[in-house]
């Protein structure tokens, strides 16, 4: 007998929740049908999970069934999710051509990730369409497009150091209409490894106490920013500390999912609960980072004579 989860029509960090209980729901080597027919939508985070699944339970039989919409499957083959599901499911449904490079609109497809050379091929293949986006369309400082690289490698890195296994990395832009009304970028890093609270107690310095958890594991990589590595290794386990500091400067938000609770830092356009506990147990660590489009009336006034000064000083 198969067993049927039925993918919701819009599929993001808050609706996959029933996914991840549906799945949990289900005995381990079962053969399981993932039915996406009824998609209309999914973020950057659904499409990176959605192929956590089958790497979550290695002993069921996965298949998937692609949507019927054509818009999105269109859209899920330029992003490349269907490419890397067929190497993870067995694929129910009409498979589309696989596209050209060139033909791809998205700011980074679905890739892998399972070592550090991939890590610097994703920063390397995004800078210049980073530019394009977040500084033409979003209206972000130019600066800020080197400090996003840094995030996105910070963020792909921690499936590097901490999974103990390969994730998934994706990033787009899109309309974020149900609380922001605007524009944002979002970067998902999803894998189905050891999270982080098995990470944190492989440390021989960690102590667990009656409170210990998915939750406080949470609460002391993200908040507090411990790390599995030692204080001596420069720059090891800080990665969460830069990119709390991104999110800030740029009324940004991180959530991080791992083992059965989610924790949240956010602005104040966000209403989502900072820390939510006793959800459906899935493996390693799920992570989206969102930063909004800056409106007309939020970018600074350049000084009366700025580009008078700066015309003269190109001309010396």
């Amino acid at each position: 007998m198969t067993a049927v989860i039925s993918l919701p029509a819009s599929l993001d960090e808050h609706t996959f929740e029933q996914v991840f209980a549906d799945l949990a729901a289900i005995p381990a080597g079962s053969k399981v049908l993932v039915d996406g027919r009824k998609v209309r939508w999914a973020s950057p985070f659904g499409l990176t999970a959605l192929l956590c699944l089958p790497q979550s339970r290695p002993d069921d039989a996965m298949t998937f069934a692609l949507p019927e919409l054509h818009d999105t499957l269109s859209y899920w083959q330029r992003a490349g999710f269907v490419h890397h599901a067929a190497s993870v499911y067995e694929l129910l449904g009409e498979v589309p051509r696989q596209r050209a490079e060139h033909e791809r609109n998205v700011l980074l497809e679905v890739t892998p990730i399972t070592e550090s050379d991939d890590v610097h091929a994703v920063v390397g293949r995004i800078q210049q369409k980073a530019a394009d986006i977040l500084h033409g369309q979003l209206h972000l400082d130019a600066a800020v497009t080197g400090a996003f690289g840094m995030t996105l490698s910070e963020a792909c890195q921690n499936i590097v150091e901490h999974a103990g296994t390969g994730g998934w990395v994706a990033v787009q832009t899109y309309n974020y209409a149900k609380t922001l009304g605007r524009r944002v970028v979002q970067i998902a890093v999803c894998d189905a490894g050891v999270g982080f609270r098995r990470s944190l107690e492989s440390t021989p310095a960690h102590r667990r106490s009656d409170r210990w958890g998915d939750a406080t594991a949470l609460e002391d990589a993200v908040v507090r920013a411990h790390s599995r590595f030692r204080h001596g290794d420069a720059g090891r386990g800080q990665g969460l500390a830069g990119i709390r500091r991104f999110i800030g400067r740029w009324n940004g938000k991180m959530s991080v999912r791992s083992g059965t609770a989610r924790i949240v830092i956010a602005q104040g356009w966000d209403d989502d609960a900072p820390m939510t506990e006793g959800l459906a147990a899935f493996p390693g660590a799920q992570m989206q980072i969102l930063i909004p489009e800056r409106l007309e009336s939020e970018v600074p006034a350049r000084p009366r004579g700025a580009a008078a000064s700066a015309r003269n000083r190109g001309t010396r």
